[in-house]
């Protein structure tokens, strides 16, 4: 029987060790091609920036004394996913794998996320696609921190990954997204969820006198558990310390009764 092939990318970029940590699980499964952007990419949600150069460099990453053959893209995650299907691997892969991300990526912010992002191009593309993430201080967010241990977050990249490859996604669910406690071990339960429809990062003000000064929009860690329900992604992580699972559509139609749109809008 051929191996299963996977696609295996992310935000953080070529170099990052939530990469390669996933790499090392996923190998057991299949072959893995590793098509990642050049320099850190987070944040670019599924953009595809017609500023990106798309240059690609075939790279060889030592990654615990083994050698990998890895692809560096000029461009947002979204885009080395389509450089990947359209130009390096030579035919479709059976599943495509973004992560392991350096911070956890909750609510209705998640289309911001370019780890997120990655995967909902495959999942544009036909082909059943998980975006992982493991929750981290803010600090480590932009980071190659080699403090952070993504093991815990390595076995459930594979562990899902085996059942994708095996069983298919269900009719309905396009993606997986899966986010981690920063405390998870390979024994943390694991739960359905849904996406909270809070705003889990909140945009802050640039600092500066003027705006002929350069300044970006940053963000803060905004989390509100008051009225949150105890399915979300956000409660679970973050009240439940559980590993939050959930499954998501690229269908974003508001599933709003006829009979309410005639209400509003008279038709």
């Amino acid at each position: 029987m051929a191996k299963k092939q996977i696609l295996l990318t992310n935000d953080d970029g070529i170099l990052s060790p939530g990469l390669w940590a996933a790499a090392e699980a996923l190998s057991h499964l299949g072959f893995v091609t590793v098509v990642a952007p050049r320099e850190q990419s987070s944040g670019m949600g599924r953009s595809l920036p017609a500023a990106s150069d798309g240059i690609i460099r075939e790279e060889t990453i030592q990654v615990g004394g083994q050698s990998w053959k890895a692809y560096a893209v000029g461009g947002s995650p979204a885009q080395a996913v389509l450089h990947a299907l359209l130009e390096i691997l030579p035919q479709k892969p059976d599943l495509v794998v973004s992560g392991i991300n350096y911070g956890e990526n909750l609510a209705a912010g998640i289309t911001v996320s370019g780890t997120v992002g990655a995967a909902m191009e495959a999942a544009a593309s036909g082909l059943p696609a998980l975006a992982v993430s493991l929750e981290t201080d803010k600090i480590h967010h932009l980071s190659y921190s080699t403090a952070i241990d993504f093991s815990s977050a390595a076995h459930f990249t594979a562990r899902f990954a085996q059942m994708i490859l095996e069983r298919g996604l269900p009719a309905g669910m396009d993606l997986l997204k899966i986010d981690l406690p920063a405390e998870a071990t390979s024994q943390t339960p694991w739960v359905w969820t849904r996406l909270s429809h809070q705003r889990y990062y909140r945009p802050t003000r640039p600092e500066r006198d003027s705006w002929l000064q350069p300044g970006t929009v940053g963000y803060e860690l905004a989390p509100n558990l008051q009225e949150e329900p105890d399915d979300s992604d956000v409660f679970t992580l973050l009240k439940k310390r559980l590993v939050s699972v959930t499954p998501l559509t690229l269908d974003f139609t508001a599933r709003v009764a006829p009979a309410e749109l005639a209400r509003v809008f008279g038709h």
